[in-house]
This record gives structure tokens, C-alpha cells and sequence, in this order.
């Protein structure tokens, strides 16, 4: 399953990635130089594209089909976005929402308790009342995008460093913001787009009341388990499905997918719509060299470290292993993931290319008077992942849903004390009403889990700096990194959720007032906290204009007609259902039930291909030749997880839930050949309800 984006979450703890629908990598990602020919055409049918600027010449010119502003539009505000990471789509006139069910985890984690685990078990509300609601599910419908570029940029002059320059421009996106939210209603996030080179204002339609619906069992969504994860063929019913509601009533929806009566035919063009998290084909060979390595590496031995730590925790019981289950399976997916980006970047070729498709670039810069200067950029880029690399070292990190919640209360209070606009963003006004959804969520939080969490981060800080540093000392408070955990998970009261409403309206007094373990440490590591973050929008700021100065460049001898690398926001994929050669072998587009039952028998005994019981009682009822999944050759990435299958007449055909193994370069470079998205076929939803969750009453509201 394609969990990328969201174990990005899991693994590093902040709202960074999706808090305003950007990421820290997606501010500095543009134009996707490495997609391009020399003569700015596209390869194939690459590209994650705006809403605003589709390739309506391209699709009409090889495909035969011009997408007109209707179609887009209930495209696009037939789609939805999930604020824990992954798309979804509207499938009902009443409120129904489709996504997979690896999307929908977060939920189905939190709902669950010893006694009743919808994780393993699945889920089916037969009525109305007994839909549960989720604690803290957003679901963001785009509604409209503007071009807010030159407002952004007035607030930065040549003149100022780029501390202050991150500041300037931080407040005036947050300026955007608030007025704009304030005036419309809606949820308001300024995205950069092209590392600079443009500001789109999305608006979005907010949904928090969100309740589930329906759920298959851990066993079939993720049937094949690791062994399977990034491979194809697949047998996954990867799907769950939640409803919106409006005032404690099932929300009418006007722009839903229709349901397509049989999916899609083979070398039929599909189109994915969703929100791809973040790409770096942008990124310049010294950036990639850095990413190869220096970050991924770092990434992975922490990666690891956590996925043996969870394992461990899991086997002391199977209560243990349930609390354990969803941010292990995170990790575990987040290796191979990030094991098939770093295989890629270690591939001389991916280097080689770049580095050659830059040269030509470059020297067209450097031959140009009007663009000769530009040529700095590349260098200022190379020079700042060297303080990349020192941050890394220097980066604290004990980020646990406790300690989260800590900083959070300290960092609030604080900074409630400014205007909105002089604030860190994830505290400014327009951002509020999600903050404190999250921040008082009702959700469980397991101190156990949280204590053996936060004792290895100690440990680990220790590691990196020397237990003898002066900031560990303060951190262990004259005990061992486990001592010190426990005292503190122990000691703090911060999950309760009526706790942390009391502090955060008691506001700096009541910060300054609390004995509570968690709020103490955050206020000592304050200080420390903060430098990172100022350190990291310094960078992040040399790197947007470096590479705004790359996007001018590229507009000027290419056009405008290109996609920006992924940013969380809504983007337009396409390409045909194909299947693909692997050693000589031919890979079938379609795999179909009768094959998913041939598939646990192939694997008899081995764990995570055994079938639930509900299919198993099903087998003579579900049609055999119902298709299962199916592979397009659509450009996608992490984040596009739960994003919508369509046909021409936006029909729903598929539901993406992962990618293959030879897709996990799609970070840096497309890659039709093998490369393919995988979704579950409309087919396989629709008769899985009918047949084996005897739950045709869901079934008949598909579509309709």
C-alpha cells in the first residue's frame, strides 16, 4: 500500500506536511525538469497536473478527448481530501466518501478497542445510527483557486536576508489567509507552486463530521501482507467508506461520481484525481546527491530503529500488538518505500541523466545576457545542503503524541500573544479551527506506547549529541532516557482532552502555572525548538528563491506549460489501463477474484495470505470473473492514495490504494515502462458489499 505521505506523518510527527496543504519539500519543488524533453515537451503521459492548467492541447492531440471547465469542475469538487494524508472521493448524492482502506486506518484505529477492533475485524453500519464518528477526521473539498503571486511577492524585497525574508513572507501568506477566510467561510491555504515562481490561493469546503460506514477486514484490504506490498499482480480490497454530515444530518452532495456499471477495458484512458504528496524531479544533482546520501539514509536508520522498537512492544500481548499494529505497518511500508526511492538515486543513470538535462539547461542560461545571472542559483542550491546536513545532526526530535501535544500547548500560548500574521503559521488565525481539532481530539492515546516512544527518542538524541551535551542533560534531568520517560508519561495528565482545553484557555499563565512533566519539558526545549524551525525557514527561503530563479529560467525558454512537482493539493493524472513486461514475463492489466482465492491457495500456511472468513463463506456467491485490481500507467505518488479512478464521463472505475515496485522512482522521474498504479476495480467494491458483506442497501447508493 502506498503509504508514503502518510508514514512521512507517522514517522516525524508534525503537521508541517499537511498543515496548509504544503510541505517543507514542497515549498521547494518546482517545475519537473527531469519530465522534459529539451524542446519542453511531455514524455508520455507524465505529469501531476493543476486543475487550473490542464494539457487540454496534449490530451486532445494523442487521446483524442479536450476536458472542458464543466468536466473540471465537478471533477473537481467531486473529490475530497483527507487531513491525515490520501485522497478520497464523493460516490453519493448523501454523503458517502471513498478511500482505501489504509486512509481510513487513522480512523478505524481510533475508533477501536479491546474489545471491538475495526483495524482487524472490519466494520458495517447497517443504519444511520449506527455510522460512528470519527474524533478528528477534516475532509477538505476544493471549491476554487486564485493566483495570489504578486501579492506574496510584494512583501519581499532583494535587499532582505532570508531570515527575515521567511518571516515577511510567512506573515503576508498568513495576511492572505485570514482575509480570505474571514470573507468567504472557507478553509484558505496559499500553496507555492514552482519553488516560488507562483502562489495559488485553494480554498476548501471543511467536513468534520465524518463517520464510518464500512470496512472489509485488515485480511482482504491488505491481503498478501509485506510480502506483496509494491508488487503486482495484487488481490486488495483496499477500500473503506465514510459519510459527511451537516447539521447531525447525512450532507447533500451535488458533484459525486457516478458508478461505472463494468470499470474500465483494457488500453482505455483513466484519469486519477487527488492530492500527490510531494515529488523532487525538480530538485538540482546536488540536491539528489544529498537526498541519496545523506537524507534518505538518515531516514532509514531511524526508520528501522522504530520498526524494530514496535515489533518489540508487540509481542509483549495482543493488546499490545493492536496499539502497535497501525504505526508499524506505517514503518514497514515506509522502508520499502524508501529503499526503492534510494535504489533509483543510487542508479548511475537517474544521476546522469539529471546531471546532463541540467548542463543543457545551464549553458542555455549562461548564453542568454538576460538569464546569465540566473546560473548562481544551481550553486547557491549545492552550498545550502551543506547546512542541510548540519541541521540534520543538530535537529531535536521527540516527537510522540504527548510530547506533540506539550509543544503545542507552549508554543500556542506564546504565540497567541502575537498577531495572527506574526505567528508561526500553524498558529495563525485562518488555521485555528483545524489546530484545535486535532489538539482536543477525543481519540485514545495508549501511555504505554507513548512512554516506550518517547524513552527511545531521549536515548537516541543522546546518542547523536553525547549523553554529556547540555541540552540532553537538561532533557534527562539527572536520570537514564527511560527513567526519565516514564516519569513523565507517568506524571502527565495531557491525555485527557479536557486537560489540554483547561490549559489552552488558561493561555501563558496557565503554561507558566503547570507542574504537569510533558509541559515542563516543553517549555525548557523551547528555545532549542524554535532555532530549529528558524534555521529551517532560513533554508527553506535560500531554496525558494535559488529555485524561483531556476522556475524563471525554465518559463522563459520553455513556457509556462508545465506541471509543478506535487504539493498535497488537488492535481489531474492520466493514462491508459496496460499491462507491462517484467524479465520476459507479460504482467495482465486485471487480476479477478477467482484469482485472489487461487492466490491463498498458492500461498497455503504462509501469514497474510489467508482469506477472512467472510469471503471464504462467500467464494460460491461472489462471481469469480469480477475484477480485483487493475494497472494504469497514471503518475502517481504518495498522497494519491484513495484518489478516484475515471473514465471520460467521470464515471467512478478505480480506486488507487498503491503503486508498484517500479514505480518507487517516481519521486524523482517518470517511468512508463514498467512503473504503474495500482487500484482497485470499481467492480470488485460494488460486489464485495453485494455479495459477501450482505450489504446490497450500501451497494444501491454507489452513484447515485
Amino acid at each position: 500500500m502506498d503509504r508514503r505521505i502518510l508514514n512521512t506523518q507517522t514517522l516525524f510527527r508534525t503537521q508541517a506536511i499537511f498543515v496548509r496543504g504544503v510541505s517543507m519539500l514542497a515549498l521547494i519543488a518546482i517545475v519537473a525538469t527531469v519530465a522534459f524533453c529539451s524542446n519542453g515537451t511531455l514524455k508520455a503521459d507524465e505529469g501531476m497536473w493543476l486543475l487550473n492548467n490542464l494539457p487540454v492541447d496534449y490530451l486532445k492531440n494523442t487521446h483524442g478527448f479536450t476536458p472542458d471547465q464543466k468536466w473540471s469542475q465537478h471533477l473537481m469538487k467531486s473529490c475530497v481530501r483527507f487531513n491525515v494524508g490520501g485522497s478520497a472521493s464523493f460516490v453519493s448524492s448523501n454523503g458517502l466518501v471513498l478511500t482505501n482502506h489504509h486512509v481510513g486506518s487513522d480512523t478505524l484505529y481510533k475508533l477501536s478497542t479491546k474489545e471491538n477492533n475495526y483495524v482487524k475485524e472490519g466494520f458495517l453500519a447497517r443504519t444511520p445510527a449506527e455510522e460512528l464518528k470519527a474524533p478528528d477526521l477534516e475532509l477538505n473539498q476544493l471549491i476554487q483557486i486564485s493566483d495570489v503571486t504578486e501579492k506574496v511577492n510584494q512583501a519581499v524585497t532583494s535587499d532582505l536576508p532570508a531570515a527575515e525574508a521567511a518571516v515577511a513572507r510567512r506573515a503576508r501568506i498568513g495576511e492572505i489567509e485570514s482575509a480570505a477566510t474571514e470573507e468567504s467561510g472557507l478553509r484558505s491555504d496559499v500553496v507555492t507552486l514552482y519553488g516560488g515562481g507562483k502562489y495559488h490561493l485553494y480554498q476548501y469546503k471543511k467536513y468534520t463530521d465524518v463517520r464510518l460506514v464500512w470496512a472489509p477486514e485488515a485480511a482482504i484490504a491488505f491481503f498478501g501482507g509485506d510480502a506483496d506490498n509494491f508488487e503486482y499482480p495484487r488481490f486488495n480490497l483496499d477500500a473503506c467508506i465514510f459519510r459527511v454530515y451537516e447539521n447531525d444530518k447525512p450532507a447533500t452532495i451535488k458533484h459525486f461520481f457516478k458508478w461505472s456499471d463494468d470499470g474500465p477495458a483494457e488500453d482505455e484512458l483513466v484519469f486519477v484525481a487527488g492530492n500527490p504528496g510531494r515529488t523532487s524531479r525538480i530538485f538540482t544533482t546536488d540536491a539528489l546527491r544529498h537526498q541519496r546520501d545523506v537524507r534518505i539514509p538518515w531516514s532509514l536508520d531511524y526508520i528501522r530503529r522504530r520498526e524494530i522498537l514496535l515489533q518489540q512492544f508487540a509481542l509483549e500481548g495482543p493488546e499490545q500488538d493492536r496499539i502497535a499494529r497501525d504505526q508499524l505497518f506505517g514503518f514497514q511500508n515506509a522502508r520499502k518505500a524508501y529503499m526503492g526511492e534510494l535504489q533509483g538515486l543510487q542508479d548511475p543513470a537517474l544521476i546522469g541523466g539529471k546531471a546532463a538535462a541540467e548542463q543543457r539547461l545551464l549553458n542555455e542560461v549562461k548564453s542568454n545576457p538576460s538569464l546569465k545571472d540566473h546560473a548562481a542559483a544551481w550553486q547557491v542550491i549545492a552550498d545550502v545542503q551543506k547546512r542541510k546536513l548540519a541541521q540534520l545532526r543538530e535537529k531535536l526530535s521527540l516527537r510522540t503524541d504527548l510530547f506533540e501535544i506539550a509543544e503545542t500547548l507552549v508554543q500556542m500560548a506564546a504565540e497567541d500573544q502575537k498577531p495572527s500574521p506574526r505567528r508561526l503559521a500553524r498558529f495563525q488565525d485562518s488555521g485555528r479551527d483545524s489546530l484545535k481539532q486535532k489538539l482536543f481530539s477525543t481519540a485514545p492515546i495508549y501511555k504505554n506506547l507513548e512512554q516506550v516512544l518517547l524513552g527511545d527518542l531521549i536515548a537516541r538524541t543522546c546518542e547523536i549529541r553525547g549523553a554529556d551535551d547540555p541540552l540532553c542533560q537538561k532533557i534527562l534531568d539527572g536520570k537514564s532516557p527511560l527513567e526519565r520517560a516514564a516519569e513523565m508519561i507517568g506524571g502527565t495528565k495531557l491525555d485527557d482532552p479536557e486537560v489540554r482545553k483547561e490549559i489552552a484557555a488558561g493561555g501563558a499563565a496557565a503554561i507558566a502555572g503547570s507542574q504537569d512533566p510533558l509541559i515542563r519539558l516543553a517549555v525548557a526545549v523551547d528555545e532549542k525548538l524554535r532555532a530549529d524551525q528558524k534555521i529551517s525557514e532560513e533554508i527553506a527561503e535560500i531554496e525558494r528563491q535559488a529555485y524561483a530563479r531556476i522556475a524563471d529560467a525554465l518559463f522563459r525558454t520553455q513556457g509556462t506549460s508545465v506541471y509543478p512537482d506535487a504539493t498535497f493539493t488537488m492535481r489531474l493524472a492520466f493514462g491508459p489501463v496496460k499491462g507491462y513486461q517484467v524479465g520476459g514475463k507479460s504482467i495482465r492489466a486485471f487480476t479477478d477474484v477467482a484469482g485472489t482465492f487461487a492466490h491463498e491457495l498458492n500461498h497455503a500456511g504462509q501469514k497474510d495470505f489467508v482469506l477472512p472468513e467472510s469471503w471464504k463463506q462467500a467464494k460460491d456467491k461472489i462471481p469469480g470473473s469480477t475484477k480485483m485490481n487493475f494497472v494504469c500507467t497514471a503518475d502517481i505518488i504518495g498522497g494519491n492514495s484513495g484518489s478516484p479512478v475515471v473514465n471520460q464521463e467521470l464515471e467512478l472505475v478505480g480506486l488507487i490504494f498503491d503503486g508498484n515496485i517500479q514505480s518507487l522512482t517516481a519521486d524523482y522521474v517518470y517511468n512508463d515502462k514498467q512503473g504503474r498504479a495500482v487500484s482497485v476495480h470499481s467492480n470488485a467494491i460494488r460486489d464485495s458489499l453485494r455479495y459477501v458483506y450482505d450489504a446490497r442497501f450500501l451497494a444501491d447508493q454507489l452513484g447515485k
